[in-house]
């Protein structure tokens, strides 16, 4: 059970304080009945609320596929930068969500935020072996050598090995090379550092894909959505 003016809050309608002056006013029924007690406790779960005449309807957990853009920081609060929450509305700031793991700051790309955090530790666990899809531009060309020593797991400059990687070189030359990336942790900066530790340097970077869920080309950078029915079920599944 929780008190009314909590679920309203929670649901985008304003701070406790003013949600406390919506009650009062007298536009929230709660099961067809007129509710003045913001501290009224309810299931909203199993509770039919309205709002001036509009229908409510609960939710415990969000999530959302955003399409995050280069200088946007993987957060939910920075003082300097904005973040990947600054760019939702205040409905969905309201059920104060978080992204699954972080994209660099000059990094674009997939990037899952939500409010359930038993979801947010399956997704980012390396035991679950979640793949991350990546497509990077390189400044220097690639070969089956590099190919090998992904798979068998790259060394970082700092020492850590890490999990066994797939690297796919769609195009490779003098000026550079296409690839697509999938690892299975996600360690800071890591693919940066596993092309750097070859000797190479990633010049663009863009996450396409988290586990089952691909990103669209229709969703331009800076903008998102709400996850479907199906791919909640999808990761849920992880």
């Amino acid at each position: 059970m929780d008190r009314l003016d909590k679920v309203l809050a929670n649901l985008g309608y304003g701070t406790r304080k003013e949600v406390k002056s919506l009650i009062k006013s007298g536009v929230v029924k709660v099961n067809g009945m007129l509710a003045r007690d913001n501290s009224l406790k309810i299931d909203p779960a199993n509770c039919k609320i309205e709002v001036a005449g509009d229908n409510i309807e609960y939710r415990k957990n969000i999530y959302i596929l955003m399409n995050k853009p280069e200088g946007v920081v993987s957060a939910t609060f920075d003082n300097f930068d904005e973040t990947v929450i600054d760019i939702l509305e205040p409905e969905y700031q309201a059920f104060k969500p978080f992204p699954v793991g972080r994209l660099d700051k000059d990094t674009r790309g997939l990037l899952i935020i939500t409010n359930d955090g038993e979801l947010n530790h399956r997704l980012i666990s390396p035991k679950n072996h979640v793949d991350k899809v990546y497509y990077a531009e390189i400044d220097k060309s690639l070969d089956e050598y590099d190919v090998n020593r992904f798979k068998n797991g790259i060394v970082l400059k700092d020492g850590y090995k890490c999990m066994p990687a797939l690297l796919h070189i769609m195009e490779s030359g003098s000026d550079g090379s296409r690839v697509k990336v999938i690892i299975q942790e996600g360690k800071f900066h890591q693919i940066k550092r596993m092309f750097n530790s070859l000797g190479k340097n990633v010049v663009y970077l863009r996450r396409i894909q988290f586990g089952p869920i691909k990103l669209e080309d229709s969703l331009d950078e800076g903008k998102y959505r709400e996850l479907s029915k199906e791919e909640i079920e999808k990761i849920k599944k992880i």
